[in-house]
């Protein structure tokens, strides 16, 4: 599994060559979201899951901008899975966790479709990385986590960042 997620991170970079931004904040998400895993002492399924999740969940924005010139979340939903489809395959991964993979990265900008730990500690890891890289407001990170946090360990390292 360790080579798996060593060679999605380096799929990961070459698909965004060039862009400093995007792979900075998949590494990111990466680094919280392995982190929060281990805090919620996940099972080594899971945390697999979590880990290929959070770098490849936003390798459909490349895609989208190149199709139709822009990428929001719902373009990124949509593109996505299919090139975690093709990395993941290509990696050997067993089927069922592609599968997982690719529904959560389908919706991970859906949080009415989180539908457990694995995927609600991804939306967790990429809020801790987006709120600082897009300078969001306490009032906005205080609404954020109300409606979105669920663990404990989300609760805990966002208030490591962002004290109130």
């Amino acid at each position: 599994m360790d080579k798996q997620i060593t060679l999605a991170l380096l799929e990961m970079i070459r698909r965004n060559r060039g862009d400093q931004k995007r792979i900075e904040h998949s590494l990111k998400v990466h680094g919280y979201a392995r982190l929060l895993g281990r805090m919620e002492d996940l099972s080594i399924e899971k945390q697999f899951v979590l880990d290929l999740t959070a770098i490849l969940h936003d390798i459909g924005i490349s895609v989208a901008e190149a199709k139709y010139g822009y990428s929001n979340g719902q373009l990124q939903e949509l593109e996505g899975p299919p090139v975690v489809r093709e990395i993941m395959e290509r990696l050997q991964v067993n089927p069922a966790i592609v599968e997982r993979v690719c529904f959560i990265v389908s919706k991970h900008h859906s949080f009415s479709a989180i539908d457990g730990i694995d995927f609600q500690l991804l939306v967790e890891a990429d809020f801790l990385v987006n709120a600082v890289e897009e300078f969001v407001s306490p009032e906005g990170v205080e609404k954020f986590i109300s409606l979105n946090f669920k663990t404990d360990s989300g609760r805990r390292i966002i208030r490591e960042l962002f004290p109130s």
